[in-house]
C-alpha cells in the first residue's frame, strides 16, 4: 500500500514536472548566460494552458494526494518538499560589475579609439625616433578608458533599484496539514497544501479556492483591473486569469477571507512564467547605438580608404620608402579619428539624462535617452499609468438625471443641497464598510491636514471612492455615530448586494439601507425618490433607470445603486436583527425606495489628455494596451484622446446596420478584445495596426509582448509604458521601456530603461523632447566636430604629395581634438530646442541617419574646405614674414630640416622656428574658423539672428575656456616647449579672421534659401 501511495505521488510528480520542466530549464540556462532556443521562447509567449480551474476541487485535491478537511500529512509534505523544492522565485542572475565595465570599454566608437591607439603604437615601433604616435597612442587609450569608466559610473548611479522579486514572496502563510492550523514560513508551502487566506495577505502560491466568505484579490499588476476581484468557488470563464476560482502567487487579498488549495508554488506559478517571459525577452537594440555603428563604419571606411590611397600616392612618389610611407599612413588613418568625439557624446547624454532626472525622469542606461526621441508608438498600460489606479465617482443619477462629479478631466455640477441627492449621500454613507486611518504614528492634527483625496484607508475601492467623495461635504465618521450600525449583511457574489439597519437621532423608526448591483437592488424596490419626494415606481421611471444605467456602463464606469425603507423599531425585549439562508431575515428586504446610481472610474491623470495631444502633434500614435475590460478600457482611450473617431461598432449603431457592412476604411478606431488576438494571422495584424486610434483590451501579458513585436515589424520605433508585473515582457522588449516609480511593480522597473519617478505620463512627453533635442544637438556636435578633420588631414596629403613640411603637428591635434573643440562641443548638448522640435514628425530610423552624406558634405566639402584654406592661409603669410614663400616650400621634405642646408637666407634653427610660428599660426587659424563653424551649427534651418546666441550661455563659457587653452598654449613658456609652438605676434591671429567670417555668412546664407525655398534643391541636398 505505502509502495503504491509512493508511486502515486512520484507520478504526480513527474505531471507537475512535465508541466514546468521548460521553465526550469530556462531558469538554468538564464543562470549560464545562454540564451533561450527561439523555440523555448515561443513556449513561453504561449497562452496559460492549465486545467486546475476547470476541474472539481475534490478531483484536484485528489490529483494533489491531499485532502480537502486535513490537508497534507508529514511525510506527504517532506517528499514534496524534496521534490519541488523552495516556494520561492528564483532572482534572474546579476551581470558581474567588470563584465558591465567591460561592455563600455568595447562600445563601437571605443574600439574605433582603441584601434586607433593600437596602430599609433606600431607606428611608434616602425619609427620610434619620433614620439608623436606614442602620445597619440597613450592619449586615445586614456580617453577609452576615462569615458568608460564615467559611462559605467553613471550606468552604475542609476541601476541602484532592486530586490525585485523577492518582495513578491510572503513571509508568512497559515495552512492546515494533518488537519493541523500552522503558521509557516512561505517558502515551505508545496503543492496540495491546504492554505487560509485573509485580508490583507499575500496570496502565499498559485491556490484554487475552496471555500470563501466575500474574498476580493487585487489582481491589477497581472491583469490590469484596477478594482480588487471577488473570489468564488466555481469556475467564471476559460482563461485563468479571468475566472473567479484561482487567486495567484503575489497577489494580494484586499478583504474577506478563504480556504485555498496550493497546485503551483515558486518557479512554476503564474508570476514566474511571466518574470521568466521579460527575462528571457531579449533587448532591443538601441537608436543611438546603431547610429554610432553606423557613423563608426563610415568614419572606419573613409580613414581606410584615404590612408591606402595615400600609402599608394606616397610609394609612387618617394619610389620605395615602405617604412616612412607606412607611417604617415598610420598617421592619416589615425587623424581621421575624431579622438573628441566619444567623451562628448558621453557627456552630453549624461547630462540630458541628468537634466531628465531633475524632470523626475530616472535613465537606467545613457543610450536610451535618444531612443525615446525617435519613438513612433507608445504602447501604453491604462491602470495606474494613464489613469491614477483610484476609484472616483464620475457621475451621479437621481431625479432621473445623470450629474457630473468633480475628476481630473471634468466639474462638478450637482446640487449638494438637493434633497434627493441628500438622502442618496446617507445611504452611500451607512451602507458603507470602508473607513479613513492615521498613516504610522501620524498624529490627528496631521490626519486632518492631510488633503482628502491623499488619506489611507481600509476597505476595498469602491466603499474608499465614496467615502472620500462624501467627506469632501460632510464628516462621515460623525455622522455614523449619529447612526449606529445595529446589523449588517456584507456583500456577496450571489446576493450582489449589501444591507444593514441603523438607528435614527431623533427618529423611533430604524433605517434599512442597501447598496449593490443597480439591478438587484431596483428589483426589491417598490417606490423612489424624486426631488425629495416618494413616488410609486412607474413604467416610465423603470425605462429611466435602464436607460441611465446603459448609458453609464457604457462609459466603462462601475455603477452601484442605492435604496432606503424606514422600519418600525422592534419592542421585543432582547429583539436582534439576524439573516440565515433557512429562516432569512427578520426584517424587511423587499419592499425599498430607490434613490439613484453613483459611478465609480479609475480616472484619468489630470496632465494625460494634453500629453496625449502633444504625442499627436509630435507624430507619435499612441496606442492602450489593457488588461482591463474593453468598454471600460474605450471610455477611458476617449476621455485622454487615444480614440476620437468612430468604431465600425459605431458606425453601424448609428446607422442601423450589421457590423459587418461597414466599409473598411471608414472607421478610424478600434478596440481588440484579447480572445481576438488568439486567432490573428499575419494579415490581422497588418490590418488592425494600420487603423490611426487602436485599443487593445483583456489582453494578457504574452499578447503584449506580441503586439510590440508587430508594432516592430513595421519597423515603428515603440516606446511601451506600464506599472504591472504583466506589463514587464513587452517593457523589455520594446525599443525603450517606461515603469511607473511610484506605483509600478519592482519588476517592471527591472525591465524598463526609463522609471518616471512622479507616475506622470506626461514626463514621455518632456522625455520625448530631450530624446529629439539630444539628437539634434548630437548631430551638431558631430557636424562641427568633423569640421576640423580636413584641414587636420590635409597638412599629410600635401606633404607627401607636394613635400611641404608638416602644417600642424601630432600634438596640436590633440590639443584641437580634447580641448580647444571639445568644451564646446559638450555645451552644445545644453543648446535649447529650436522652436519646432516637437512639431516635427518623428525621424524615420531606417533612412534618419545621425551622421548622413549631407552632413560629411557639410562639414569635410564645404566648411572642411574654407577652414583648411584659411588655416593654410596663415601657415602661408606667417612662413612669407620669415622670407619662405610656398613656391620656395615646395619639395623641401628632405632639405627642410637639413642642419646643412640654408634656405631663405635662413639656417635649420632659424627655419624650424618659423615652422613652429607658422604650425602655431595655423593651430590658432582652426581654433578661430571653428568658432564660425560653431556658432553656425547651433541651429540646422534657423537663422542664428532668430534663434538667440544667450539662450545657451554655457556655450560662451565653452568657447572661453578653448580660448584660454589657445592661449596658454601660445603663450606659456613651459607649454611652448612641450607643443613645440611660438608665441604669436597679434597680426598673425588675423589671416584666419576673413575665412571664419566667410563659413558664418556662407552658413547663414544656405539656410536663409532653405527657408524661402522649402525643399528645394539646397535643403534636398545640404539640410542634415
Amino acid at each position: 500500500m505505502e509502495k503504491d501511495r509512493r508511486r502515486s505521488m512520484e507520478k504526480l510528480a513527474a505531471t507537475y514536472r512535465e508541466r514546468s520542466d521548460r521553465f526550469d530549464m530556462l531558469k538554468e540556462k538564464q543562470k549560464a548566460g545562454i540564451q533561450p532556443a527561439p523555440k523555448e521562447l515561443k513556449d513561453l509567449k504561449r497562452e496559460l494552458e492549465m486545467d486546475e480551474h476547470k476541474i472539481e476541487p475534490g478531483e484536484l485535491a485528489a490529483r494533489l494526494q491531499t485532502s480537502l478537511s486535513l490537508g497534507l500529512s508529514a511525510d506527504v509534505v517532506h517528499f514534496k518538499q524534496q521534490t519541488f523544492g523552495p516556494n520561492e522565485l528564483t532572482p534572474p542572475p546579476q551581470e558581474p560589475e567588470w563584465r558591465k565595465f567591460m561592455r563600455q570599454l568595447t562600445q563601437f566608437f571605443s574600439l574605433l579609439l582603441i584601434a586607433g591607439s593600437v596602430l599609433s603604437f606600431i607606428g611608434y615601433g616602425l619609427s620610434s625616433t619620433d614620439p608623436s604616435n606614442l602620445y597619440i597612442a597613450v592619449v586615445l587609450l586614456i580617453v577609452v578608458l576615462l569615458t568608460a569608466t564615467f559611462s559605467y559610473l553613471q550606468d552604475r548611479s542609476s541601476s541602484k533599484v532592486m530586490e525585485k522579486f523577492r518582495n513578491f514572496l510572503p513571509q508568512q502563510a497559515t495552512v492546515i496539514r494533518g488537519g493541523v492550523k500552522a503558521k509557516i514560513a512561505a517558502r515551505d508551502i508545496v503543492p496540495g497544501d491546504l492554505v487560509e487566506i485573509i485580508g490583507g495577505d499575500k496570496i502565499p502560491a498559485d491556490v484554487r479556492i475552496v471555500s470563501t466568505t466575500g474574498l476580493k484579490v487585487d489582481n491589477s499588476s497581472l491583469t490590469g483591473e484596477p478594482e480588487p476581484q471577488a473570489r468564488a468557488i466555481k469556475m467564471s470563464h476559460e482563461n485563468p486569469l479571468e475566472t473567479k476560482n484561482l487567486a495567484f502567487f503575489g497577489t494580494l487579498a484586499t478583504e474577506g477571507q478563504a480556504l485555498a488549495l496550493v497546485f503551483q508554488t515558486g518557479d512554476r506559478t503564474v508570476i514566474s512564467q511571466i518574470a521568466g517571459l521579460a527575462s528571457q525577452t531579449s533587448e532591443e537594440e538601441t537608436t543611438l547605438h546603431r547610429e554610432i555603428h553606423h557613423f563608426v563604419k563610415i568614419i572606419t571606411a573613409f580613414a581606410l580608404i584615404s590612408g591606402f590611397v595615400f600609402l599608394a600616392v606616397g610609394l609612387g612618389i618617394t619610389k620605395g620608402a615602405v617604412i616612412s610611407n607606412l607611417i604617415f599612413m598610420i598617421g592619416i588613418i589615425v587623424a581621421n579619428v575624431p579622438e573628441g568625439l566619444l567623451p562628448t557624446v558621453t557627456v552630453s547624454l549624461a547630462l540630458t539624462a541628468k537634466r531628465m532626472a531633475s524632470k523626475n525622469v530616472l535613465v537606467k542606461t545613457l543610450e536610451c535617452v535618444e531612443t525615446l526621441g525617435s519613438t513612433t508608438t507608445i504602447c501604453s498600460d491604462k491602470t495606474g499609468t494613464l489613469t491614477q489606479n483610484v476609484m472616483t465617482i464620475a457621475h451621479l443619477w437621481y431625479d432621473s438625471r445623470i450629474f457630473k462629479c468633480q475628476t481630473s478631466t471634468q466639474v462638478a455640477e450637482f446640487d449638494p443641497a438637493s434633497p434627493t441627492y441628500l438622502a442618496l449621500r446617507r445611504v452611500a454613507i451607512l451602507c458603507n464598510r470602508a473607513v479613513f486611518r492615521k498613516d504610522g504614528e501620524q498624529t490627528d492634527a496631521e490626519f486632518e491636514a492631510q488633503p482628502i483625496d491623499q488619506r489611507k484607508t481600509i476597505g476595498d475601492a469602491s466603499e474608499t471612492g465614496i467615502i472620500k467623495f462624501c467627506q469632501k461635504q460632510i464628516d462621515i465618521m460623525q455622522f455614523r455615530e449619529q447612526h449606529p450600525k445595529l446589523f449588517e449583511i456584507p456583500f456577496n457574489s450571489i446576493n450582489k448586494f449589501q444591507v444593514s439597519v441603523h438607528s435614527l437621532p431623533g427618529d423611533p423608526r430604524h433605517l434599512v439601507v442597501m447598496k449593490g448591483a443597480p439591478e438587484r437592488v431596483f428589483g426589491r424596490c417598490t417606490r423612489y425618490v424624486q426631488n425629495g419626494e416618494e413616488l410609486p415606481i412607474t413604467d416610465e421611471f423603470r425605462r429611466s433607470f435602464q436607460t441611465n444605467y446603459e448609458a453609464l456602463g457604457a462609459m466603462g464606469e462601475r455603477v452601484l445603486g442605492f435604496a432606503y425603507q424606514h422600519i418600525a423599531a422592534p419592542t421585543e425585549p432582547g429583539f436582534a436583527y439576524q439573516n440565515d439562508e433557512v429562516s432569512g431575515s427578520n426584517f424587511p428586504m423587499e419592499g425599498h425606495t430607490f434613490v439613484g446610481f453613483m459611478a465609480l472610474i479609475d480616472p484619468p491623470r489630470p496632465s494625460v489628455p494634453q500629453a496625449v495631444k502633444d504625442c499627436k502633434i509630435a507624430g507619435i500614435k499612441v496606442i492602450m494596451v489593457t488588461g482591463d475590460h474593453p468598454i471600460t478600457a474605450e471610455a477611458i482611450a476617449r476621455q485622454v484622446g487615444i480614440i476620437t473617431g468612430e468604431t465600425a461598432e459605431d458606425i453601424a449603431k448609428r446607422e442601423g446596420v450589421p457590423v459587418a457592412s461597414v466599409a473598411p476604411g471608414r472607421a478610424q478606431a478600434i478596440v481588440i478584445h484579447g480572445e481576438q488576438i488568439k486567432e490573428f494571422q499575419l494579415e490581422d495584424w497588418n490590418r488592425v495596426l494600420a487603423y490611426p486610434q487602436i485599443v487593445f483590451a483583456r489582453t494578457s501579458p504574452q499578447q503584449k509582448l506580441l503586439i510590440v513585436e508587430n508594432c516592430q515589424r513595421r519597423n515603428e520605433i515603440v516606446a511601451v509604458t506600464g506599472d504591472g508585473v504583466n506589463d514587464s515582457p513587452a517593457l523589455k522588449k520594446a525599443n525603450i521601456g517606461v515603469a511607473m516609480g511610484i506605483a509600478g511593480s519592482d519588476v517592471s522597473k527591472e525591465a524598463a530603461d526609463l522609471i518616471l519617478l512622479d507616475d506622470n505620463f506626461s514626463s514621455i512627453v518632456l522625455g520625448v523632447e530631450e530624446g529629439r533635442l539630444i539628437f539634434h544637438n548630437l548631430k551638431k556636435s558631430i557636424s562641427y566636430t568633423l569640421v576640423h578633420i580636413l584641414p587636420e588631414i590635409i597638412p599629410y596629403v600635401v606633404y607627401i604629395i607636394l613635400g611641404l613640411p608638416i602644417a600642424l603637428t601630432t600634438l596640436l591635434i590633440l590639443v584641437i581634438d580634447l580641448g580647444t573643440d571639445m568644451f564646446p562641443s559638450i555645451c552644445l548638448a545644453y543648446e535649447p530646442a529650436e522652436s519646432d522640435i516637437m512639431l516635427r514628425p518623428p525621424r524615420n530610423a531606417m533612412t534618419d541617419k545621425m551622421v548622413t552624406d549631407r552632413l560629411i558634405s557639410r562639414s569635410y566639402l564645404q566648411l572642411g574646405v574654407i577652414e583648411t584654406l584659411g588655416a593654410f592661409f596663415a601657415f602661408f603669410v606667417v612662413m612669407a614674414e620669415f622670407n619662405l614663400p610656398p613656391w620656395m616650400l615646395v619639395g623641401t621634405v628632405a632639405t627642410f630640416p637639413d642642419e646643412n642646408v640654408v634656405l631663405g637666407g635662413l639656417g635649420f634653427k632659424e627655419r624650424l622656428a618659423a615652422l613652429e610660428q607658422a604650425q602655431t599660426a595655423y593651430f590658432v587659424a582652426i581654433v578661430i574658423c571653428q568658432l564660425a563653424s560653431l556658432l553656425s551649427s547651433k541651429t540646422t534651418k534657423m537663422s542664428l539672428a532668430e534663434h538667440g546666441l544667450r539662450k545657451n550661455m554655457r556655450l560662451l563659457y565653452g568657447i572661453i575656456a578653448g580660448l584660454v587653452l589657445v592661449v596658454l598654449v601660445v603663450y606659456v613658456p613651459a607649454l611652448n616647449m612641450v607643443f613645440s609652438t611660438q608665441p604669436l605676434p597679434l597680426v598673425h591671429w588675423l589671416p584666419s579672421i576673413p575665412f571664419s567670417f566667410l563659413i558664418f555668412f556662407y552658413e547663414e546664407l544656405r539656410k536663409l534659401v532653405m527657408r524661402l525655398s522649402p525643399m528645394g534643391f539646397i535643403e534636398r541636398h545640404t539640410y542634415y
